[in-house]
């Protein structure tokens, strides 16, 4: 009795504090000042006037470059954001304090300080640190910033989830960036010197895709709707006040870290690169930007998913369910955290045992980031290869040296996979935010381009021909698990554990495995 009667006083006090912080701790009433659409192409500003040409080749097509490599991905940004006459709207779930976080933030300070609209939406969850350069850009007279569910609570900021669990546990995992209306940035990337692989320690392997053409402006479209969503913020609303003072146009607290930023020891090397990179000089030049040609795509959430107001049948998992299960000849599946659930088990293996061949990349445990993910994951091996679905997990190779090319690696230099691409009966692909998880099918928003390239899906599926850089998981004689390694410079090895791990983090992750999270990975 007095165990039930504790039990129900400390009940007692879990609610009570919970709506004591939710009342000390609101959401402001309203969440902007007004709304906002996107400005009219601009093709007299140098962008515009830059690939106008090339669109008028291809009326009515969309042109698309996928970005694999780091730095070419960073100096892309950093290029259309210094073209950029009139326009910005960039949103991320990830922006990070660190060397590329603080060149590309001050990239859209120097914007704004020459007039041109900038517009940066963020999710909450991934700007640690930032409040103070965040509320100095949207101090800035032509730059707005924008919140996605932010946390009410700043400090400590994770607090939160303890009384607004239900609402924050929903993120923007959304990745573009638009600049003037004619070009835009689309992908897996978020913003931080681990998603441009550069320099040494650990990185990740991600794609983007540099978009001209129609797709643009239904990518501005889908911005607008996240800008002006019921999820979404004005900075000045969320975050502390500039002190008195700091609220001049020169930003001084971005400009000094960008200054640093940049001239740091990884800084020197971006910028090298961004002077000196092809696509930079094909971009200024008005050089052909290695483009293909044809029709995308975009998938993207309906916003109202961040406040769990969409119906099952709307979301982007359900268009992506439907596209995968129309594979006729193949399917190659890039997922950096893949738990496919029974329902993607099953339509996986019924393709399979069609006669479709299908391909899945993702992390092995030994170079995954997100432990309980992989711990989700590996419950639905045996069925997979059982039915003939082929499983290559990438190997951490932090200590390899691998010449990266797009297309050429799903690996890079990286030492663990971020990336999220999906080629289709070798015509078709998809690039974007959306891992093959439940986080992403029904929890987080997420986007991508769907793209027509026989190009872009070939040579995806030539790097799965004979990945050197993973393993490719078997089942032995007996239908145990095996791993097999076979690298380009060294002899093949076949593991019958999971690879390069110790037994307690096997253990560890065994243990995950039986707690009931899978549905928030």
């Amino acid at each position: 009795m007095r165990f039930l009667q504790g039990l129900l006083v400390l009940v007692l006090l879990l609610v009570c504090f919970v709506f004591g912080m939710k009342l000390a701790f609101p959401l402001p009433q309203s969440n902007y000042a007004e709304k906002q659409q996107s400005l009219a192409p601009d093709w007299e500003g140098p962008l515009g006037l830059t690939v106008r040409a090339a669109l008028e080749e291809h009326d009515g097509q969309s042109g698309v470059r996928p970005l694999s490599d780091g730095r070419d991905a960073l100096a892309a940004r950093v290029l259309l954001a210094r073209l950029a006459k009139t326009s910005i709207d960039a949103q991320y779930y990830i922006w990070q304090d660190d060397t590329t976080g603080m060149i590309l933030l001050d990239e859209l300070r120097a914007a704004a300080e020459r007039g041109v609209r900038v517009r940066l939406l963020v999710d909450d969850n991934g700007i640690p640190g930032l409040d103070a350069l965040l509320a100095e850009l949207d101090a800035m007279p032509t730059a707005d910033v924008r919140i996605f569910n932010p946390f009410t609570l700043r400090e400590p900021k994770l607090a939160s989830y303890l009384f607004d669990f239900s609402r924050l546990n929903r993120r923007m995992h959304n990745k573009s960036m638009t600049v003037d209306g004619v070009a835009t940035v689309v992908g897996g990337r978020n913003i931080g010197d681990i998603y441009f692989a550069y320099g040494e320690g650990t990185h990740y392997f991600d794609v983007d895709a540099l978009a001209l053409g129609p797709i643009v402006s239904d990518v501005s479209g889908a911005f607008d709707r996240y800008w002006n969503s019921a999820s979404s913020y004005d900075a000045d609303l969320i975050l502390d006040p500039l002190p008195e003072g700091e609220t001049e146009p020169a930003a001084p607290l971005i400009a000094a870290a960008g200054k640093t930023a940049r001239g740091s020891s990884i800084g020197t090397g971006y910028m090298k690169e961004i002077a000196e990179g092809q696509l930079v000089k094909a971009l200024q030049e008005g050089r052909p930007l290695g483009l293909e040609w044809g029709e995308a795509e975009l998938i993207v959430d309906d916003p109202a998913k961040g406040l769990g107001n969409v119906a099952p049948e709307h979301k982007i998992v359900e268009r992506l369910f439907d596209l995968v299960a129309g594979a006729e000849t193949s399917a190659d599946l890039v997922s950096a955290y893949f738990i496919p659930g029974d329902r993607g088990t099953e339509l996986l293996t019924d393709l399979a045992e069609k006669g479709v061949r299908v391909r899945v990349l993702t992390n092995a445990l030994e170079s995954t980031d997100v432990m309980p993910v992989n711990a989700a994951y590996m419950k639905y091996r045996p069925a997979l290869l059982e039915s003939g679905v082929t499983l290559y997990e990438l190997r951490a190779m932090r200590e390899e040296h691998v010449k990266r090319s797009l297309p050429e690696v799903l690996s890079g230099s990286a030492s663990g996979l971020h990336a999220k691409v999906f080629g289709l009966d070798g015509t078709r692909a998809f690039i974007g935010s959306f891992n093959l998880d439940p986080r992403s099918a029904q929890i987080n928003t997420e986007m991508g381009l769907l793209i027509d390239s026989p190009t872009i899906a070939a040579t995806l599926s030539e790097q799965l021909d004979k990945p050197s850089y993973a393993y490719h998981v078997t089942l032995d004689e007996s239908g145990d698990l095996q791993w097999v390694s076979d690298p380009a410079d060294g002899p093949a090895e076949t593991f019958h554990s999971e690879p390069n791990t110790g037994l307690l983090k096997r253990a560890l992750v065994r243990v995950i495995s039986w707690l009931p999270v899978e549905w928030m990975l």
